[in-house]
C-alpha cells in the first residue's frame, strides 16, 4: 500500500494545502514499512494534487486537516482519506495507523 502524508520541515502538517512535500511511504502487506521518500507538490490549485498523488500510486493519504473540497477529488480518484492525524514523523504516523493505534483528533481544516 502506498501512502503520502502533507509534510512541513519534515514533520506532519496539519493542514494538507499548506504542506512543503509529502512523504510517500510505501507498507507490505504485513504492514510493515518498506520505503520513505519525499516529493516537493505541483503549486496548490484546486484538484491537482489529488490527480498528481494518484499518478504516483498513492492509495491513501494520512493528513491532519483537509478541507471539503479536497476531500471530494480524493474520492473521485479512489483515494482513501484519513483525517484527523495527531504525530510528527511520517514514517511513524503510517505506522500507527497500520497497528491501529494511530492518534486521531477533529479535522483542523474549517473549509
Amino acid at each position: 500500500m502506498r501512502f503520502a502524508i502533507p509534510t512541513s520541515k519534515g514533520k506532519l502538517c496539519t493542514h494538507f494545502g499548506h504542506s512543503e512535500a509529502f512523504a510517500i511511504i510505501d507498507a507490505d502487506e504485513k504492514g510493515s514499512v518498506i520505503s520513505e521518500t519525499y516529493v516537493v507538490p505541483p503549486p496548490h490549485e484546486p484538484g491537482v494534487l489529488p490527480k498528481w498523488l494518484k499518478e504516483k500510486g498513492v492509495e491513501k493519504v494520512i493528513a491532519g486537516g483537509m478541507g471539503t473540497r479536497a476531500q471530494m477529488f480524493f474520492s473521485e480518484m479512489g483515494i482513501d482519506v484519513v483525517l484527523g492525524a495527531v504525530g510528527e514523523e511520517p514514517k511513524e504516523v503510517v505506522k500507527a495507523y497500520l497497528d491501529g493505534s494511530l492518534v486521531r483528533g477533529p479535522n483542523v481544516c474549517d473549509h
